[in-house]
């Protein structure tokens, strides 16, 4: 039940982003926390961002497989598999807002939302689509990060000091809940982490043992950790046989409490920030606006009140050149095309003969009469 007493905690579903190394047993966690929560009748949201997995072990309400073809992406953009990744990842990340979309309308049904990220870790968390999914979910809902680690493969003190560092700088670059679930209790019993993370001493009885160089970076590392153990999340998980749950969920629940309380009012005050600016950017692009008009209204009334044509404005002008002549009024009559052009040469050559004609006539007339 405490699934569902921590979902009740906030109206918004709790987003889960699952990380980890490759084989640490991620997507195996989430389908056991996928049959943990519809056994509570509390189904969750499922999304699977591996693009390179074969078979998911559970039904996924979104996948990006769905959206984006793996080996099509290596063969169109010549990728290895790790590039392939990284590109399909991109080009989900494009309409993630989509993605926020459904789970908006999702949220009165299911209470968690269950992210399984791809099998290599850096791929998601170095990358720019990680960051930009990652804070799209963080700024809308709360969110926490659980770490998956392979608690048999950390029984070496160095292996695990190696995992305790992935892990903090995950939780620093996330900048947000964290949670350890060292997986795979039922192979081994995780309480030697938990001794080496409480127990100074005793970790470092441990690396006594180890004769690698390494061995005096990880004491020296050691150190450095202890704020990072005082405040961290563990718990120990079971995926196959699914024992630890319960206490995962009491963790998760004060996980979101701390989201809540530190994490929110954050990126309340980012988001603000952010309107701020974009608000101010609005304002200037209008006064800049408000100013450009401001200069065409005092152009144009300058040239509408100066008496030179050569001054006035395109509208002015296409006015003014409307009223013409008297002269250029009959010249453009003279040349319209309604005229006939026969008649009025006729008009015009027979003046000019009755001249022609009357001078010939006195001029032989003189030269009839010379006394005259």
């Amino acid at each position: 039940m405490a699934a569902a007493s921590g979902a009740e905690a906030g109206s918004a579903p709790v987003c889960v982003l699952v990380l980890g190394m490759a084989g640490s047993g991620k997507t195996t966690f989430v389908q056991r926390l996928a049959v943990h929560l519809h056994g509570q009748r509390c189904p969750p949201y499922v999304i699977n961002l591996d693009p390179a997995v074969h078979d998911l072990p559970f039904p996924a309400n979104i996948d990006i497989r769905d959206t984006v073809k793996y080996k099509e992406v290596m063969k169109q953009y010549g990728l290895g598999p790790n590039g392939g990744i990284v590109t399909s990842l991109n080009l989900f990340a494009t309409r993630f807002d989509q993605v926020m979309k459904f789970i908006e309308k999702r949220q009165n049904a299911s209470k968690y939302v269950l992210i399984d990220t791809p099998g290599q870790i850096e791929v998601f968390t170095w990358s720019a689509s990680g960051t930009i999914i990652t804070e799209a979910l963080a700024s809308s809902f709360p969110s926490v990060v659980v770490y998956v680690m392979d608690t048999s493969r950390s029984t070496n003190p160095v292996t695990f000091m190696s995992n305790m560092l992935y892990a903090c700088s995950i939780l620093y670059k996330t900048k947000l809940p964290f949670i350890v679930v060292m997986n795979k209790t039922d192979i081994i019993d995780h309480s030697f982490a938990v001794e080496w993370m409480q127990d100074f001493e005793t970790f470092q009885d441990a690396l006594n043992q180890e004769t690698s160089y390494v061995s005096n970076l990880t004491r020296s590392m050691s150190l450095v950790l202890d704020e990072f153990y005082s405040s961290l999340k563990v718990v120990g998980v079971s995926s196959v046989v699914g024992t630890g749950l319960d206490d995962f969920f009491v963790q998760l629940s004060k996980a979101v409490d701390e989201y809540e309380r530190e994490y929110r009012p954050e990126y309340e005050r980012l988001r603000k920030t952010l309107e701020k600016a974009q608000n101010e950017q609005k304002k200037e692009q209008l006064e800049h606006l408000r100013k450009d008009m401001g200069s065409v209204c005092v152009q144009g009334n300058t040239l509408a009140g100066s008496d030179d044509a050569s001054a006035m404005g395109p509208s002015e002008l296409i006015l003014t050149r409307g009223t013409l002549d008297e002269e250029e009024e009959e010249e453009r009559e003279s040349d319209t095309d309604d005229i006939d052009h026969e008649v009025t040469e006729e008009s015009h050559e027979e003046p000019a003969f009755r001249n022609f004609m009357q001078e010939t006539r006195m001029k032989y007339q003189r030269s009839s009469n010379p006394n005259e």
